[in-house]
């Protein structure tokens, strides 16, 4: 939750240009604005398949290296991170869109992924992911020699 106070304040030099009625409503009044957000949001997130991989486009701008993770857990992929607000003291805002803090985006994987092949890369504002497909896993069979099955001799 992110609360900001403004207040307006009439400077004594520009106190005797106001009406007795706008100095009343300019003296000190105070606007609280409550933002309510919960703890954790989510990015735009763009999913799409290509014929031999699929590919993630997160959209988290002003990051810097070491500042978002990106983790492959069975066929699940998570990425998460925390985008830092750089305020001044005393600022006013008048509007506010952009989401900073923790953010965290799961996208569940319809097929295995090769690991050895994943790649990241993050330009422009955009974290790409791509995640090639596993090849078919092939069964080996092992032949089983069953001791005693010939006759032995002990």
């Amino acid at each position: 939750m992110a609360i900001t106070q403004s207040a307006n304040r009439v400077d004594d030099e520009h106190e005797s240009d106001l009406s007795l009625d706008s100095l009343h409503a300019h003296s000190v009044t105070q606007h609280w604005v409550v933002m309510r957000q919960a703890n954790v949001w989510r990015p735009p997130t763009d999913v799409f398949e290509l014929t031999d991989r699929l590919v993630v486009m997160v959209e988290i701008s002003g990051m810097r290296d070491g500042e978002f993770n990106v983790s492959l857990q069975e066929r699940r992929l998570v990425i998460s991170g925390i985008r830092r607000r750089t305020v001044r003291d005393r600022t006013a805002f008048h509007q506010m869109e952009v989401r900073y803090g923790e953010f965290r985006t799961a996208v569940s994987l319809p097929w295995a992924v090769d690991r050895n092949r994943v790649t990241a890369t993050y330009k422009d504002g955009f974290l790409r992911v791509e995640l090639p497909r596993a090849t078919k896993q092939q069964v080996h069979i092992v032949d089983v020699d069953i001791d005693g099955a010939q006759g032995s001799d002990e």
